[in-house]
């Protein structure tokens, strides 16, 4: 039997103080693993975002170590809260903006932005600008922006929270569809048990300040999922585990 590959990047007895004092994080082991849709899952506060930081490079731990396979982190693509767009830009001038902070000429990197258009449902929208726009499709462009550059690694800091249901659930789908097709591994930050079941291959649930890894829960759905498995004793049973393990994690039941 061949021995499992190294994690792409791995966490060890990483922690994270600030200036005032806070300790964000404290003693958090991770293992991000090569093609998975990993999501992070606990309450507020307990440094799911400040782990993202630390994985992009934005950040730097307090104590610990982040090891890269091969010692070299790859292209990070970073979708935050909110979709940060340039005003005075259009979307495909929005989409275009890290290609042009690479070198990469306008008329070069046109097929990548249409095609990352396309890829989010946006290719009529090229040339409209964000005020135009509806939160789901703002969200769509900043999505586009982070998978232009076809970055093997995906991370999303509760890009949906701010949407209506009908529209998470459609971005959910069209996520999904896009990490396949460019075999991008995401790691995701999410307050929503039924969020992270559906999205993901594997959770893992932080217990509150310092942040660290408590429970890792195993998601066996299907490879493609949709509106069956939303409805499927599986993923009920699932949400029913992530949510007990939420609830010991925020100190709401004994461990």
């Amino acid at each position: 039997m061949n021995a499992p590959s190294a994690p792409l990047v791995r966490l060890q007895d990483v922690g994270k103080s600030f200036a005032n004092g806070v300790a964000a994080l404290g003693g958090l082991d991770l293992d991000v693993r090569d093609g998975e849709f990993l999501t992070l899952l606990g309450p507020s506060g307990c440094g799911k975002s400040t782990t993202l930081r630390m994985i992009a490079g934005l950040s730097r731990q307090s104590s610990g170590s982040i090891a890269w396979r091969n010692g070299v982190r790859p292209q990070v693509g970073f979708v935050f809260q909110e979709p940060t767009l340039m005003p005075w830009a259009d979307v495909a001038q929005n989409v275009y903006l890290p290609l042009r902070l690479a070198g990469m000429s306008e008329r070069e990197a046109q097929p990548r932005i249409a095609a990352a258009l396309e890829g989010v449902g946006l290719a009529s929208f090229a040339k409209a600008y964000p005020r135009e726009l509806s939160g789901g499709m703002r969200m769509r462009v900043s999505i586009a922006r982070a998978l232009v550059t076809r970055p093997p690694l995906l991370l999303m800091d509760e890009p949906f929270a701010a949407l209506d249901e009908i529209t998470r659930f459609k971005l959910n789908d069209d996520l999904l569809a896009l990490a396949r097709e460019l075999k991008t591994t995401v790691v995701f930050v999410t307050h929503s048990v039924f969020e992270s079941v559906y999205l993901s291959s594997r959770i893992a649930v932080f217990a509150a300040r310092p942040g660290r890894v408590v429970e890792t829960i195993e998601v066996d759905g299907p490879a493609v999922r949709d509106a069956e498995f939303r409805l499927s004793p599986e993923f009920a049973e699932t949400c029913r585990q992530a949510s007990a393990a939420l609830d010991r994690a925020s100190g709401r039941v004994p461990a």
